[in-house]
């Protein structure tokens, strides 16, 4: 079996960096990658793919990459389902990184700093 997949995008939010109850650092970020042909209006669509990041690459990703970081993910998909509120089972299918290259430039400081 095979389950490999590399996307590049653009960040929409920064990264947020948080650890789980045994310290492992985690970030989830949403990856906006364009698709390779226009639609019938003519327009190029984007999808917007959940990944996970997990200890030293999601700790790199949230002290570099900034909202509109271009980056280069390869990973492998995941789906897991859960129970919500109202007792339906919804199913996720989210993207886990293996491993994470910055392409863009270097995020400018900003001015207040």
């Amino acid at each position: 079996m095979f389950n490999q997949i590399m996307l590049v995008g653009r960040l929409t939010k920064d990264p947020e960096l948080r650890h789980t109850s045994n310290g492992v650092p985690v970030a989830n970020i949403i990856l906006a990658v364009s698709r390779h042909f226009k639609n019938a209006g003519g327009e190029i669509e984007t999808d917007f793919v959940n990944c996970t990041l997990w200890r030293k690459t999601a700790e790199n990703t949230a002290e570099y990459c900034r909202k509109g970081s271009i980056i280069g993910l390869n990973g492998r998909i995941q789906t897991r389902n859960d129970v919500d509120s109202e007792g339906k089972r919804v199913f996720k299918t989210e993207v886990v990184a293996r491993s994470v290259r910055f392409l863009g430039e270097k995020p400018r400081e900003s001015a207040d700093a």
